[in-house]
């Protein structure tokens, strides 16, 4: 039960940090199209939020290098968007932060199943 649990987390994970990143790289160039789009720095916060729900139930259960990554990767990503929601200043650090915790999760993932097979 805790492998499936565990697996489920990382795949929220995973595919949380893989639609915010694709979010942040993609968005900028609808802007650009006469479609009067606009950023809104609350759905970041909605993928942040994502992202940190699934790393609270991770790092339990995770070794410290997994954990290291995920927590440097969320706090990154946290402090890129209460910076731009705050003060109006995009940060890429939110590009990392994204890419890290992709990396992580996948990470805890491989972990996790080599060492139940």
């Amino acid at each position: 039960m805790k492998k499936s649990t565990t697996s489920l987390y990382d795949i929220l994970g995973i595919s949380s940090a893989t639609i915010c990143l694709v979010h942040c790289l993609v968005f900028p160039l609808l802007t650009i199209l006469p479609l009067g789009l606009s950023h809104n720095s609350f759905i970041d916060l909605f993928f942040a939020t994502i992202g940190l729900f699934a790393i609270l139930k991770i790092i339990k259960k995770s070794n410290l290098l997994v954990a290291a990554i995920l927590i440097v990767s969320i706090s990154l990503i946290w402090i890129s968007v209460l910076i731009e929601i705050i003060l109006d200043i995009h940060l890429d650090l939110i590009f990392i932060g994204g890419i890290g915790m992709i990396i992580g999760h996948f990470l805890n993932y491989r972990f996790h199943k080599n060492t139940n097979h």
